[in-house]
């Protein structure tokens, strides 16, 4: 059994990433930006401040958008959206029980902002199953590099090594793999492709499958 889970938030525990794509283009439309590249609201999931900047300086030239403005006219929206909670992913309660019940420590680490963190998880009333809760926005270098989950890690008192990484998106398996910590990808909006499989220890349709694979101690 994995010493610790390290969970990621959107898209992996709630149902939150259709809301992100859908405020991208407000957010920009905001910013005089009418125009949304194809495939943007994709590269920014699960991504940190870096990646994010890289990603609008690709599309819209160097220095032209600053994503910290974009990222807070995003959040706004998103707390808008999600004033009444998201839906849980199919298996959460299912899995955090069963972890909890081995008597496992568990974190999330998430790009979101802390405040949406808190507000998120209240909401769909699985706050207190964790130990540590952490935000990207907390670290240098958010996703893909493997800072937020060294450090929730480090803040859990266990090893990367020994420790479950479970994300759904792009970002966040490559920030799991290269922090050396056993990841399990449950996709969500994106079908993981080449390098997305060769980051993750693991690829499961659900939650309820890595419940089940960590059962018959095939995940360990």
């Amino acid at each position: 059994m994995p010493q610790a889970a390290l969970f990621d938030m959107d898209g992996l525990m709630l149902d939150t990433e259709p809301l992100w794509t859908c405020s991208w283009e407000p957010a920009l439309c905001a910013l005089g930006r009418a125009n949304m590249p194809p495939g943007l609201p994709d590269e920014m999931r699960g991504a940190g401040p870096d990646a994010r900047q890289e990603a609008l300086d690709r599309h819209f030239g160097a220095g032209t958008i600053d994503q910290a403005v974009v990222w807070e006219r995003l959040c706004a929206h998103m707390l808008e959206a999600c004033r009444d909670g998201a839906p849980k992913k199919p298996g959460l309660i299912e899995l955090l029980d069963y972890l909890r019940g081995r008597g496992m420590p568990l974190a999330v680490a998430s790009s979101s902002a802390k405040p949406m963190i808190r507000r998120q998880l209240i909401a769909a009333g699985v706050d207190g199953y964790f130990d540590v809760v952490f935000s990207g926005e907390e670290v240098v270098h958010g996703k893909p590099a493997p800072d937020v989950f060294v450090e929730a890690a480090r803040r859990l008192d266990v090893r990367p090594q020994a420790s479950l990484v479970l994300e759904d998106s792009k970002n966040g398996v490559l920030a799991g793999a290269a922090g050396g910590f056993v990841t399990v990808l449950v996709p969500d909006m994106i079908a993981p492709d080449d390098e997305m499989r060769a980051a993750a220890s693991f690829v499961c349709r659900d939650l309820l499958e890595v419940r089940r694979l960590l059962a018959s101690g095939i995940i360990r």
